[in-house]
This record gives structure tokens, C-alpha cells and sequence, in this order.
């Protein structure tokens, strides 16, 4: 069997040559910054670098490592970042014209983290406007285009991340998830991301200028090309600020289970709020056959005491309040117009993003009370069952398509036109209850696109889902490169 070449290599096998001396971290710095000169052009993932500075860190880590350091997992190991992090020096701009020369002074906590630990973060990756799209493109920086077809995105709003890891732009990614930002394009080009659990990860310094509060749902967490890369990067990643830390650390369970078999899975292949092509659907209910004759105890029915209609209202709610902060005064003034003008009858996403978008505190603490009904029934069912599995979203990477509003976009599925935004539902199954959730590949459809897998556990089950995804990598699917980027 060849050799994994270098640069599609995950981020622990690069630490482990660079702690046997077989590459230096200049030589790798080097290699990733020499692939973004040929290969980002077609693909448009990366958008900014910061050179100098990392090969400054490069040699100082190569120093390190002639003196034999130990206790940085990643140490030497050259990484990107989504826009939205702050990395002193460079800018920040989520995608908006107005912060187009917003450079930040400080590094983002998450930054910080992944530095001590060892990496070297030499690039930004592109995002949508304000990271609120599947599709990565913004009027600063222009469109990412997916490996796997260039006429196709690499979904949002961490597109950019997921394109540089599938290309073998870069060695290791982090980015951020509020309506499956990380998941979804991890999805899209076959690669691994991590949800995790909300509020493991301080988000300092991934924020608007001068924002400090931690937003409902959305987490940061890592992305790479091997699940085993997730584990470190997230023990990277995760505790409390300095504010908090002084009064609670973070105790994550570690996962035993060494083999599938031991696992007690539960699929969930299909649902009337977003139905699924049978693209995906079929590649997920083939590996829940592989997995019951692997030995493990698979339900396809099983389900927890939740009304999904209600589930997914009150998602679009929670998370329409949640980005609400975004707006301007005159977009929020137009929107209440407009939710005044609503039937009350209409469900439309629209119309529940209005009503979520304008919610007055009274109606938000209503839903946010469902929601805590919902998460202790979702802790209920998860005392029965290890893990969830489940799509990412209801196609593959579709084209690229940025006309109109989000709603206004019609995916083709199972021969019928589905609504964009009615996908979201697989993001807010378990997004909105807390709940971790990590992607693997699982398949790829007649098109040769990828399809991921979404693994949801029960709140601080963040060790099993990875795990789950490593031993799906070593006994059913692992990354694959897309072609044409050798």
C-alpha cells in the first residue's frame, strides 16, 4: 500500500515525524505554504498568511525538538484558522466589508491553546458574510470552491477550513458551529470536525469586535483529517477563561470502549422537517448494516420522548434570537415590521426566523424552557444508548448558488426542490440541547461527492463520539483526497 503522502497526513502522524526527526517544521511549514501557492487559486480556501511569523515559530519549534521536548502534542505541526479567530496581526473580518481591515491585537484563547500545545497557525481560511451561510463567499474575499468539484461549495460557514484540509493545504483547522458550521462542511469535503459540547470551549476573542459574552449554541472545535486529531485538539481547545478557571476546571469523561461492538447505536436516517436523499441516506443505513454485523446493538427505530416539530421550532427560535445580536438597529426595525406582518399560521423558515430574530425576553425564556425539557429528554434516551447516528444535512456539497435569500434556494432532493434553510433541522437535533457531535466520512455518492456521518453523544460525551469516529476510521472509512490536488 503507498505511503499517505505528507501533506494529507493527519496532524498527530506529522507530530510524531517531527518528534523522529524524519521532517523539520520549517520543511513543513514550507511544503503547506508552497501547496497554497499552486493549489489555492482553484479553490480560494486560504485568504490570508501570515508567513514570517510562522516561520519564526517554525524554528523556534524546531529547536524544541532537537532538544528532545516532550508534552506538546503538536508541537511543530503547521495549521490554519477560520477567519473569525483572532490571531494578533491579522485580520478579522467575518466576511464584512466594515471589518475588512479589522486586525486584531491579541490572539483568540483558542489560539492561544492550539499554540501551547505545539502548533503553528501560518493562515486564515474564508467564511460566509458574518459566518451565516452553507456556502462560504463574501464580497472582501470571493467564493471557496469544494475540492471534490469546484462548481460545488465546501459548505459554511467553516468552508474554507474544511476545503484547505481535503485540498492538503494545511496541516490541522479549528472552527465554529451554531448551525452546523463545523459539521456541515466536514460533511461536504470529507473530512472530520467536532462539535462540542456547548460551553467546553471558551470562545474569547472568537467575536465581533469588543463582544466578550458567551452566545447561546454555538461552540468552537477542531477539524482535521483524522479523528485521532479531534482528541488532541480538543484537549487543546477546551476549560474556562481565566475568569472562570478560577472556580471550576473541566473534567471530560475519557471513552473506554475499544472495539464497535461494544456500542449501543441508534440511527436516525430520515424526518419529515428535512427529508434526506437517498444519496446520504443510503451511505449512513450501509454502515448501521456493517455495524450490527460488526456486533453492535443498532436500533433503527429507537427515539427519544421528543417531538421533533417542536424540536425544530424551537431550534430556529433559539438560534435566530442567538444571531439577533448581529444586526443593525434599521435590519432589526425592518424585521419587526415584517414579523408583525406574519399570518399567524405560517411556518415557513422565514416566518420563524422573524418571529426567533424579534422574540421578545418573555417568548425566548418560554422556548428556552422547552429546550431544557428536550436536552433531559435527550439525557434520558442517551442512558440507553451510547451514541446517535444521523446525517449532517440532506444532500451532498450541491452547486454553488448565491442568489437570493437563503430560503429562496432550492436543493434537489430525491427528485423534489427542498428549501435551503428546512436542512437546518439536522443541525438542530442535537445543537440547541448541548449535546456533542463529531463528523466522519462514511460514504461517497454516485457522484464520487463525499457524505459524512454525524455522531451525536449525550452533554460531555465529547471523548465518545471521537472515539466512535476512530474506530469507524480504522474498520469502515477514513479521509480520502479528493483528486487533482496530489
Amino acid at each position: 500500500m503507498a505511503q499517505t503522502a505528507l501533506h494529507f497526513r493527519t496532524a498527530t502522524s506529522l507530530a510524531a515525524a517531527l518528534r523522529a526527526r524524519r521532517v523539520s517544521s520549517v520543511e513543513l511549514l514550507e511544503l503547506f505554504l508552497a501547496r497554497v501557492k499552486a493549489h489555492n487559486p482553484r479553490i480560494n480556501a486560504v485568504i490570508e498568511l501570515a508567513a514570517a511569523r510562522a516561520r519564526r515559530r517554525a524554528r523556534e519549534a524546531d529547536k524544541a525538538l532537537a532538544r528532545g521536548a516532550r508534552g506538546r502534542p503538536l508541537l511543530g505541526v503547521p495549521m490554519t484558522i477560520k477567519d473569525s479567530f483572532d490571531v494578533a496581526g491579522m485580520r478579522t473580518s467575518w466576511g464584512d466589508p466594515a471589518l475588512k481591515d479589522n486586525v486584531a491585537r491579541q490572539d483568540a484563547l483558542a489560539v492561544q491553546r492550539l499554540e501551547a500545545a505545539g502548533a503553528i497557525v501560518f493562515g486564515k481560511t474564508n467564511v460566509p458574510l458574518m459566518l451565516a451561510d452553507w456556502q462560504s463567499f463574501n464580497a472582501i474575499h470571493g467564493t471557496t470552491n469544494n475540492p471534490w468539484d469546484l462548481a460545488r461549495g465546501p459548505g459554511g460557514s467553516s468552508g474554507g477550513s474544511a476545503a484547505a484540509l481535503a485540498a492538503g493545504l494545511t496541516g490541522l483547522e479549528a472552527g465554529s458551529d451554531i448551525g452546523a458550521s463545523i459539521r456541515n462542511p466536514a460533511h461536504y469535503c470529507g473530512v472530520y470536525g467536532h462539535k462540542p459540547t456547548w460551553g467546553i470551549a471558551s470562545p474569547r476573542g472568537h467575536a465581533l469586535p469588543g463582544n466578550v459574552a458567551l452566545s447561546d449554541i454555538s461552540a468552537i472545535g477542531p477539524m482535521a483529517r483524522g479523528a485521532g486529531d479531534l482528541a488532541v485538539a480538543l484537549d487543546a481547545m477546551v476549560g474556562p477563561d481565566a475568569v472562570d478557571g478560577r472556580g471550576w476546571r473541566l473534567v471530560l469523561p475519557r471513552e473506554q470502549r475499544r472495539a464497535l461492538r461494544d456500542f449501543r447505536v441508534a440511527v436516525i436516517l430520515d424526518d419529515r422537517n428535512a427529508e434526506v436523499d437517498a444519496s446520504v441516506r443510503d451511505e449512513i443505513a450501509a454502515l448501521a448494516a456493517f455495524l450490527r454485523r460488526r456486533g453492535a446493538k443498532v436500533s433503527m427505530t429507537a427515539r427519544p420522548e421528543i417531538d421533533f416539530d417542536a424540536l425544530m421550532r424551537v431550534y430556529i427560535a433559539l438560534l435566530r434570537a442567538a444571531t439577533s445580536a448581529r444586526l443593525t438597529d434599521e435590519a432589526l426595525a425592518r424585521m419587526v415590521a415584517e414579523a408583525g406582518r406574519l399570518a399567524p399560521g405560517d411556518e415557513s423558515y422565514r416566518a420563524r426566523m422573524l418571529r426567533g430574530n424579534t422574540l421578545f425576553h418573555r417568548d425566548w425564556l418560554r422556548a428556552n424552557e422547552q429546550r431544557h425539557r428536550m436536552r433531559l429528554a435527550w439525557e434520558a434516551f442517551l442512558g440507553d444508548w451510547d451514541v446517535i447516528l444521523c446525517p449532517t444535512a440532506t444532500t451532498a456539497a450541491f452547486p454553488h448558488d448565491q442568489k437570493g435569500e437563503r430560503w429562496e434556494r432550492m436543493l434537489d432532493v430525491n427528485g423534489g426542490r427542498q428549501p435551503g434553510t428546512e436542512q437546518m433541522f439536522w443541525a438542530g437535533l442535537g445543537g440547541a440541547f448541548y449535546l456533542p457531535a463529531t463528523v466522519a466520512p462514511a460514504g461517497q455518492t454516485r457522484q464520487g461527492l463525499p457524505v459524512g456521518v454525524q455522531i451525536m453523544s449525550a452533554q460531555y460525551r465529547d471523548h465518545t463520539t471521537i472515539r466512535f469516529a476512530q474506530l469507524l476510521e480504522r474498520e469502515w472509512r477514513g479521509f480520502v483526497p479528493p483528486p487533482g490536488f496530489d
